[in-house]
């Protein structure tokens, strides 16, 4: 029982009567035998009844008595009568459950139970009790607890079953007591220093003094455990007669494996361990050691045990097991030994039983990596240390291999029957005799003859050994057979898995590690580099230590097992293994271990003895260096031929010349299917072994007969091919399975790096040279593996095809001259694949853009005209026609290479190459004029568009062959000239005076030209764009005065022509063209597409105009064709069209950012002149709003360093021209565009906002230019169209995309530019010269025109529009934006430039303050009924701001009279506000109105800082104003709208105090400077004194009418208010100077005293609490009278 249930009051009680009615029982029983025993136990009675009479705690009571309350008890027992002794037991136990009994009790006890042990009474209760005794508490140690265990012993020794096997358990349970009872104690002074504790008197000469108690009785205890095994006398467990060794080896195994922690951490205890149990194991192992199986003992006679004694051995291998599990790190040496020994029981010559407990004990220590890893660095990488780990790995694999190899008579070992007594004894099918070769179900392995079964062992990863869990046998089991060989063979595999597992989970730790280090190297110094790779290097070692040991006895072990495996799933095991260690050997870079696990797989996927030259070879190199296992030679074995597996192929090999047929088994496929999981998976670190890895393959192809089909991938052949292949149907299923994983391998090659992917290919071109050598000399079918798989690898890895491209064509070039027709026509199709999809891959960057990877990619085309074999000229004309039909378009610098390969296909016979390009005039003409009439057929359409991409790939020719052409052309015009002036005639030919290379290009432009207004759209489209890139590109080539005609005859030509077009196009809907075409909405009519076409001519003159500028300025009459250009935008913008407009818009930009050509034309770059930005990137809504200033500010940098450079003056003059023209054409724009619709107008067309934006936008590039003569009538003009821009309402099928959502305050992009362009202008303003300050009234002006929005959105002529809150976008045609953000910012706008300017004299002058104010007072005034509640907080705050700054500069300027106007103006704006007629809404929360109040108070006290105190320099009238203001406001006005609970919230005290208090500091004013003043401060304390007089006295009357009924809220609070407003007035005249308040005043307070008292009588306790608050001050003014003195007596 445990102490929280015992110490209940009641449980006491219970408890003092139970042991009270154990004595009475007692006495009973002993009355007339033993009186002795009957008076103790009535004393006994006694002694308890006065114990629990005295005591609180009765409990600690009776332990301090316990000896005497035990006494009868003991007595009781010495009686030995069995009634009284089982009754006094029973008694005892219950004492000491509830743990009473003291440590001289517990001695008494003890040597009581010791008796009753001796006399051998009542042995099971003496164990129960002993349990109790020492499990309950801890007061017995020492001797005593000695005696106790040594009892115990000895009752496990008696004759009687029961009795020794509770015994057995009461003993293990009494040591693991002790040891736990040790761990607590460690517990208990965890913290405390260790100060050896003081040593009981206990002069034992084994004592140990350093310990505690707790651990001094474990000490004690191991110690002499081990003497007892080890058959000497215990030196603490006094009075021991008997034990046995197998008990004290289990004690001590399961102390070992319970406490840990006790020897790790106590050196006390790991020296027993040293010294006691290690030499103990070893000597107890020796038997073992020496005992050869047949030949009998060889130890001397005196040996204690002869025999191996299974019991003995299986526990001392089970502590063994626990020492190298936990004490590994304390035991090097010892377990060195331990591991040794565990190698040497598995020889052939120990019985067999210590052979299957010895594998049990490996495959424990198998399946713990962590522990192998540090076996490996104890031992194999210490130099002159036993290779433990090796040594582990090759006994297993030896052990395998000898219960295979070794004939199995010698087996029989004494303790039990061998292998082959086992079997027969079964009637199992007997070693060797697998009846007739049909597989028996069970799974088993075979090999040459022996057969053995494989058993199921363990779960995957866990161990469950069978015979060292055997602790109940005497005689050594009977093994089954295989049992051993299933726990070696499941113990190679939890090895592998483990080691794997754990370095590849390391590996890739360390690879992430190293490539974050990789990172933080890049950005630190390189110093730590070093190192970081020293770090790297220790884990390294270790792990290729741990393969360098255990591969080789891996690999006997595995592909002998392998070999003889029957079962599919073992196999399967096995091939996983191989495969994870191939994998984990290439990562870690070990080629040699790599390779021999390739080879093993390759070499088992193939039929036996198979004649394969690259596995031979490299088997051989291995199988020379025969491993050398514990002194068995163990080989490489070769593979036994009879294995009786299933066949499921037969075929033939593949060889030069032709042989007999083979067999591929079951087991083949499923190799070459962990050889293409391995390949598939394991690409990557494969390296030189893909030569291995894919000859295989190839062999395994061509015996199940699968031949390559389209694009590589290979598909089962016909039967017929190979009239020997002959394939069942389980294979058949197969095939096409493999056929797919064998694709997707390859396939997969694009994930390796450039080096594997080399690995790879090399490999697979070596194959296809072995399969070249072997079809040469016959036309047998070649093997077409390697080719097939090198197209393969080919199409993945275009994105890298540089790489690859040259081995892998130079190689196919060659199969294409093979003189084997097959292998000839796959080389060609493979070559010509890859080079088609070369072509058509999407290279980055394009291959237009990369013309050496173009020439690359085309080169084998033409390398392949080298090649006689016809039916490879066939196969090189189809693909050029290909190539022309789907990349003719895009050859461009490959023409000539093109054109070369069919020329070389014309001449044929000769096989020379047409290289003559200078071809004559009249043809080039020929080309270009025949390219030019296909265009303008109108029957087929892509003939049309396939003459246009001729055409351009014309210009391409003559720009790349310019000079060749120029030259020859040049030669021939001499020619003609001559001609001509023979035969007496003028020289005909087209555009004659320009140079006769010119004209060839003017020839081109006029067709493009005529093509560019082709009534088809996709004709225009695309002539279009071919002029104007021709244009571009080559137009460097063009004389001077040629431009001329290009410009008038050619550009402006065709943009008439299309304005002509396009303005009287049919607005008809066109209906699907053909039937099958659907048209897109936008371009479903005439007009529309017309529209198309005048924005690209239009954007494609700009271009031309912006990037040849220079050279056009030169022409002479570049002013005109700028006028005529800009007429052109300005009738584009106002067209009705939205695309063309905008479209017109940008090419104004475009041409805009030309800037005066100074020689240098990069200095615009350098000073980051802004390129304007496109409209539709403008920040629309949601984005965040770029500050505009940094544009401004760059402009004006620029403007700066303008004007540092000095001009030639004509350039100049002529330059300010073109902008004003940019500026005239601007401004018929915008005036045209923003104009509302008249009264009588139907509404014909609004302008989108993205062309407003761009419109707007412009402005602030073109002002740069003309700044200088920017006059105000010019600013006048931006003016009406900023505002008519703004007011532009959006169509309702726009909105949504425009508009924010309403709740967002965000700016849409037009309003921010509108912005921008102000600012741009102020900043100008504010750098410029003197005579520009005029002009900020007027901005101001537009400012607070676009402030006024927030409260009456702007009209748009008579346009009927929606708020855009309340538009249903459906319902209106028409929405009108969310002016509110826009005014909002106008505003800030507005403050901001307010505070740089309040002193300049137009602002000044201009009344600018006024108008601010009185822009203000139109929100101030509607407070509440403003569209959004920020606006009227926006315009409070920001006429704070405006205030503070503008009214000194208004003090200051008092006497000019210039801002007497304004003060009225400020007066009404502050009465509006802060008693505005509007209502607050409903749904207004308490906090908000108080929020909304301290606004209210904010401006009272502006009024008292600084309005207030300056009243002389103020108008009279306005002072007046503000006092009656305050005066209302500090009575309370109250609104009859609230409800009653909200009404004290609701009446504004804070702001009537404020008000109150200003009035009070400025009525008690004692520099009153004028009388005038004192007399309003006078005027309004009179007002407000009467005021509370008359309120007092109603709230008197109504209180006494109203009887019981409590008054209406209103006037409580009225009456509150007043109470309070007295009690501050009083605090107010306490303050002040007596002399500063009149006598009339103070008559008037005095007054109030009487009404104030009256009110006492009132119920309300508000009102009360008030009242108290307001008669308290009076008391400052009360003093006992003054006793005035009259003529000098009293």
């Amino acid at each position: 029982m445990s102490t929280m249930t015992t110490s209940s009051p009641e449980a006491v009680k219970r408890f003092v009567e139970n042991v009270q009615t154990d004595l009475r029982s007692l006495s009973m029983e002993c009355k007339k035998k033993f009186p002795p025993v009957k008076e103790a136990a009535e004393s006994g009675i006694v002694k308890i009844k006065t114990i629990a009479a005295r005591n609180t705690d009765i409990l600690a009571a009776l332990k301090e008595h316990s000896s005497e309350v035990v006494q009868p008890f003991l007595m009781g027992c010495g009686t030995k009568e069995p009634k009284i002794t089982q009754l006094c037991l029973a008694a005892i136990q219950r004492l000491m459950s509830h743990e009473v009994v003291s440590e001289a009790a517990a001695g008494n006890i003890i040597n009581m139970l010791w008796q009753l042990m001796e006399n051998g009474l009542e042995e099971l209760k003496l164990l129960q009790t002993v349990l109790v005794l020492l499990t309950t508490n801890t007061v017995v140690h020492d001797e005593v607890l000695s005696k106790a265990i040594v009892l115990c012993f000895r009752l496990h020794f008696t004759k009687d079953n029961i009795t020794n096997n509770t015994a057995a358990a009461t003993v293990r349970q009494v040591v693991t007591v002790v040891f736990e009872r040790m761990v607590a104690e460690d517990e208990r002074y965890k913290g405390v220093e260790d100060q050896p504790p003081l040593v009981q008197g206990n002069s034992n000469r084994r004592s140990i003094s350093t310990l505690r108690p707790s651990a001094k009785d474990a000490y004690m205890l191991f110690q002499d455990l081990c003497q007892l095994v080890n058959a000497d006398a215990p030196y603490w467990l006094v009075g021991m007669t008997e034990m046995t060794r197998t008990f004290g080896l289990e004690l001590l195994e399961s102390v070992l494996n319970d406490f840990p922690g006790v020897f790790l951490q106590h050196q006390e205890f790991s020296f027993l361990l040293k010294e006691r149990v290690c030499p103990l194991v070893i000597k107890l192992f020796s038997p073992n050691i020496k005992f050869r199986q047949g030949g009998g003992s060889t130890a001397p006679p005196s040996a204690p045990v002869e025999k191996p004694y299974f019991p003995i051995c299986m526990r001392l291998l089970r502590v063994v097991s626990v020492l190298v599990k936990h004490y590994y790190s304390l035991l090097v040496t010892e377990c060195e030994i331990f591991l040794s020994l565990l190698v040497k029981f598995l020889d052939g010559e120990k019985p067999q039983w210590l052979r299957a407990v010895a594998v049990e004990s490996i495959h424990r220590l198998c399946a713990q990596p962590h522990l192998l890893r540090s076996f490996c660095q104890s031992y194999d990488m210490k130099p002159h240390s036993t290779k433990v780990f090796r040594d582990i790995v090759n006994a297993l694999g030896s052990f395998i291999q000898s219960l295979f190899v070794t004939p199995s008579s010698g087996l029989l070992a004494p303790g039990g029957s061998g292998l082959s007594g086992q079997a027969s004894s079964q009637g199992g099918p007997g070693t060797g005799c697998a009846a007739g070769g049909t597989i028996s179900a069970q799974a088993a392995f075979e090999y040459r003859g022996t057969w053995i079964p494989l058993v199921t062992v363990s779960v995957q990863g866990s161990v469950k050994a069978t015979y060292l869990e055997m602790l109940d046998k005497v005689e050594p089991p009977s093994i089954p057979e295989g049992y051993a060989l299933s726990v070696a063979f499941s113990a190679l595999l939890d090895l592998v898995r483990g080691i794997t597992s754990m370095i590849e989970r390391e590996l890739t730790e360390e690879e992430v590690e190293e490539e974050a280090e990789e990172v933080s190297r890049r950005d630190s110094e390189p110093a730590r580099s070093l190192e970081g790779e020293d770090s790297t290097q220790g884990p390294r070692l270790v792990w290729e230590e741990m393969v360098n040991a255990c591969w080789c006895g891996l690999l006997a072990a595995l592909s002998l097992l392998l070999d003889a495996s029957t079962d599919e799933t073992a196999t399967e095991s096995i091939l996983k293994a191989e495969l994870t260690m191939a994998s984990l050997c290439g990562r870690l870079g070990l080629v040699t271990p790599r390779d021999a696990f390739i080879t093993a797989v390759c070499k088992a996927s193939l039929p036996p003895h198979y004649a394969l030259t690259v596995l031979s070879s490299s088997a051989a190199c291995l199988s020379n260096k025969s491993y050398s296992i514990q002194g068995q030679n163990v080989q490489m074995i070769s593979p036994s031929s009879e294995s009786h597996q299933q066949v499921v192929a037969v075929g033939q090999p593949l060889a030069a010349q032709p042989q007999g047929t083979v067999v591929l088994t079951a087991k083949n496929i499923q190799c070459m299917r962990t050889l293409l999981n391995l390949a598939h998976c394991h690409g990557a670190v494969l390296g030189t072994s893909w030569q291995l890895v894919l000859a295989t393959l190839q062999h395994l192809v061509w015996i199940l007969g699968l031949k390559p089909g389209s694009g590589g991938a290979l598909k089962p052949g016909r039967a017929v091919e190979g009239p020997s292949t002959v394939l069942t149907t389980a294979v058949m299923t197969d095939l096409p399975v493999i056929s797919n994983i064998l694709s997707r391998l390859f396939e997969s090659s694009q994930y390796l790096d450039d080096v594997s992917l080399h690995h790879l290919i090399n490999a697979l071109c070596s194959l296809s040279l072995e399969a070249m050598e072997m079809a040469y000399g016959n036309n047998k079918e070649p093997s077409l593996f390697a080719v097939a798989k090198l197209l393969e690898t080919g199409l993945v890895n275009m994105d890298r095809i540089e790489i690859l491209w040259r081995p892998l064509t130079g190689h196919l070039l060659e199969v294409c001259q093979h003189p084997n027709s097959r292998m000839r026509e796959w080389g060609a199709e493979a070559l010509t694949s890859l080079i088609k999809a070369g072509l058509a891959y999407k290279h980055e960057p394009p291959l237009s853009q990369n013309q050496r990877l173009q020439l690359l990619l085309l080169n084998p085309l033409r390398e392949l005209s080298d090649i006689v074999h016809p039916d490879i000229r066939q196969k090189q004309l189809e693909s050029v026609l290909q190539i022309l039909q789907s990349q003719g378009d895009s050859l461009g610098p490959g023409w000539p290479l093109v054109l070369g390969v069919i020329g070389a296909i014309r001449n044929d016979q000769g096989n020379k190459r047409c290289t003559e390009d200078g071809t004559t005039m009249c043809l080039q003409l020929i080309v270009v004029d025949v390219a030019g009439s296909f265009g303008l057929q109108n029957q087929e359409l892509n003939i049309s568009l396939t003459s246009i991409g001729l055409l351009w790939n014309i210009s391409d020719y003559f720009f790349q062959r310019a000079e060749a052409i120029e030259q020859e052309l040049n030669r021939e015009e001499v020619l003609l000239e001559r001609q001509a002036e023979e035969k007496g005639m003028a020289l005909n030919r087209p555009f004659h005076p320009a140079p006769p290379f010119d004209c060839l290009w003017l020839c081109l432009y006029a067709k493009l030209g005529e093509l560019c207004v082709d009534p088809r759209p996709a004709v225009r489209k695309s002539a279009g764009q071919t002029l104007f890139s021709t244009v571009t590109a080559h137009g460097a080539l063009l004389q001077p005065p040629t431009w001329h005609t290009v410009v008038w005859k050619v550009l402006f030509h065709l943009l008439d022509s299309v304005r002509k077009s396009s303005t009287t196009a049919d607005k008809e809907k066109i209906e699907s063209g053909g039937g099958n075409i659907l048209i897109h909405h936008s371009r479903d009519t005439a007009e529309k597409q017309w529209a198309e076409t005048w924005v690209l001519t239009l954007a494609g003159v700009a271009r031309i105009f912006n990037t040849r500028r220079r050279l056009l300025q030169s022409l002479g009459d570049f002013c005109k064709a700028w006028e005529v250009l800009l007429d052109h935008i300005q009738s584009a913008a106002l067209s009705k069209n939205n695309e063309v407009s905008l479209a017109a818009l940008k090419s104004f930009q475009e041409i805009l950012q030309i800037v005066t050509p100074v020689k240098d034309s990069e200095r615009l770059d350098a000073l980051g002149m802004p390129a304007l930005a496109d409209p539709m990137s403008a920040p629309g809504p949601g984005r965040p709003l770029p500050r505009s200033d940094s544009l401004a500010e760059r402009l004006a940098r620029y403007d700066g360093m303008e004007q540092q450079l000095n001009l030639p003056l004509g350039d100049e003059l002529e330059d300010s021209a073109l902008w004003w023209a940019a500026w005239n054409t601007w401004y018929r724009t915008g005036i045209e565009s923003t104009r509302p619709p008249g009264p009588a107008q139907r509404l014909a067309f609004v302008p989108s906002q993205p062309f407003l934006t761009a419109l707007v936008q412009i402005f602030p590039a073109l002002y740069q230019h003309i700044k200088t003569g920017f006059s105000m009538e010019d600013l006048g003009k931006l003016g009406v169209i900023l505002h008519g821009a703004v007011s532009v309402p959006i169509s309702s099928d726009a909105s949504p995309f425009i508009l924010p959502s309403y709740t967002e305050a965000v700016l849409t992009s037009l309003q921010e530019a509108v912005l921008t362009a102000l600012d741009v202008l102020q900043k100008a303003i504010c750098v410029g010269p003197e005579n520009m300050q005029t002009m900020y009234p007027a901005i101001f002006q537009q400012l607070l025109r676009f402030v006024e929005f927030s409260c009456k959105p702007p009209q748009y002529g008579k346009l009927e529009t929606k708020h855009v809150a309340n538009a249903k976008y459906n319902q209106a045609e028409w929405v009108a934006l969310n002016y509110v953000p826009f005014a909002e910012r106008s505003l800030e706008v507005v403050v901001e430039l307010y505070q740089k300017t309040a002193c300049h004299k137009a602002v000044v002058s201009e009344k600018v303050l006024q108008n601010i104010i009185k822009t203000l007072r139109i929100p101030l005034g509607l407070k509440y009924a403003c569209p959004s509640e920020s606006t009227w907080k926006l315009a409070v705050s920001s006429l704070l701001k405006v205030l503070s700054v503008g009214l000194p500069v208004a003090r200051q300027h008092a006497s000019s009279g210039k801002f007497d106007t304004m003060w009225p103006e400020l007066a009404n704006a502050f009465e509006d506000f802060l008693f505005t007629k509007s209502t607050p809404p409903d749904n207004l929360s308490v906090q908000e109105f108080q929020k909304n109040e301290s606004i209210d108070v904010e401006v009272v006290q502006l009024i008292s800082t600084e309005i207030l105190p300056f009243a002389n320099f103020i108008p009279k009238e306005f002072v007046g104003q503000i006092m009656t203001m305050l005066n209302k406001g500090s009575i309370h006005s109250q609104s009859s709208s609230f409800t009653e609970a909200e009404i004290d919230i609701r009446l504004r005290e804070q702001f009537s105090k404020a008000c109150f208090e200003t009035l009070l500091q400025f009525s008690f004013n004692s520099k009153a400077a004028t009388p005038q003043e004192g007399y309003i401060s006078r005027m309004a304390l009179s007002v407000l004194l009467q005021r509370s007089q008359d309120v007092l006295r109603r709230y008197v009357e109504d209180e006494r009418l109203s009887g019981r009924c409590p008054l209406p809220r209103q006037q409580v609070t009225e009456i509150i208010f007043v109470l309070k407003a007295i009690s501050t007035l009083m605090d107010s005249l306490r303050k002040t100077q007596p002399e500063n308040v009149d006598g009339n005043t103070w008559g008037q307070v005095i007054a109030l005293y009487p009404t104030l008292v009256e009110c006492i009588t009132c119920s309300s306790s508000e009102v009360s609490s008030a009242l108290k608050e307001a008669l308290g001050p009076f008391k400052d003014f009360m003093q006992p009278p003054v006793t005035k003195v009259q003529n000098g007596e009293s």
